[in-house]
């Protein structure tokens, strides 16, 4: 028997019927006090695109937003959401071990540096390594 998800003694069906206030106490510091300041306006927008995209077609069709300090609330379970990484969108599906956190935890910004083989007048040592 799998073991069922719960966040702070409560499972996934009893956090989506909380009220926001409710739910707002369960978080860690952090996350509350950044809740309890209100919601930015892209946060804002956030919410109502999904609320959108739940009441057409059920959260199949994914939300694409730049708003990566958003905290993660039981309401977007389920859903996916494109977030920008400042260059593109990256697709990141919701889950319930993710309640609580910030979405841009979930989206990687930077890549790792690749450096490609020195070319002629890169460095005064480039003139010494034979070319293919």
């Amino acid at each position: 028997m799998p073991k069922q998800f719960s966040y702070r003694g409560h499972g996934v069906e009893e956090l989506r019927q909380m009220s926001m206030d409710e739910f707002i106490k369960l978080l860690p510091s952090r996350q509350r006090r950044s809740l309890l300041k209100g919601l930015t306006n892209d946060q804002r927008i956030l919410l109502e695109h999904i609320r959108q995209s739940r009441k057409q077609n059920g959260g199949k069709e994914p939300v694409k937003t730049h708003s990566r300090d958003m905290i993660i609330i039981p309401e977007m379970l389920g859903l996916t959401i494109h977030l920008h990484t400042g260059k593109e969108y990256s697709p990141v599906e919701i889950k319930p071990d993710m309640i609580g956190h910030f979405l841009g935890e979930f989206a990687i910004t930077n890549q790792k540096v690749v450096h490609g083989t020195p070319g002629i007048g890169a460095s005064r040592s480039s003139m010494y390594v034979p070319l293919k």
